[in-house]
């Protein structure tokens, strides 16, 4: 959980990096959401910002697009290529820290950085 990998970094939970997948409610395409680790999405508001309807998939969905099992998902170096959007919070920090490709690993980097070499969109996720 968010809250466990706060815990074991030392951190706050705000500078946890949750990767979320959803999908696109018109044509099922994935998206994913870096969200702070103490924010909720709204899915309503955020679906509006993206431009679509969310909905979350299942964990068979998540892994095919991803190549990763939930609770492990990095934020790049996926099995396809979808959008992703960053939460505007986490660029609140000098350091953030990111599912590295299972449960139990992990990495730090600066969010803005992050946010740049994936091409994330920044915004508003609550």
């Amino acid at each position: 959980t968010a809250e466990e990998a706060a815990q074991a970094c030392n951190t706050t939970l705000g500078q946890i990096v949750k990767s979320l997948v959803f999908c696109r409610k018109d044509d099922n395409r994935p998206v994913m959401l870096l969200v702070s680790g103490k924010n909720r999405v709204h899915e309503s508001r955020t679906g509006k910002l993206i431009g679509s309807k969310l909905r979350r998939p299942d964990a068979d969905f998540v892994r095919k697009v991803t190549g990763y099992a939930i609770g492990g998902i990095p934020p790049f170096g996926h099995a396809s290529e979808f959008p992703v959007w960053i939460d505007r919070d986490l660029l609140q920090f000098d350091e953030v820290f990111a599912a590295a490709g299972t449960p139990s690993s992990i990495f730090s980097t600066r969010p803005k950085l992050l946010a740049n070499a994936i091409s994330a969109i920044v915004i508003p996720v609550t």
